[in-house]
């Protein structure tokens, strides 16, 4: 995976909880930590944008669709 290198202003009490995280080993470095919770942060975008576009259907339509043609096709089904 290529990489670009970028630069931001960050609060220094977020910068410290960073470095921390980096003393404790838990990150290899700064830039390990800043690209994990982007992919983070990122990811629940897209969760929550999912579950926003989900919300809008309607369960009933969403059933009928489902469930269309296969009233007709149940005398067509083999018996178990």
């Amino acid at each position: 995976m290529s990489t670009t290198r970028v630069a931001f202003n960050v609060d220094e009490n977020l910068l410290s909880r960073v470095d921390k995280l980096v003393e404790e080993r838990r990150f290899p470095d700064r830039n390990q930590v800043v690209q994990v919770a982007l992919e983070e942060k990122i990811a629940r975008l897209d969760r929550s944008r999912f579950l926003q576009e989900a919300a809008k259907l309607d369960p009933a339509e969403e059933k009928a669709l489902a469930e269309e043609g296969l009233a007709g096709d149940v005398a067509e089904w083999p018996r178990y």
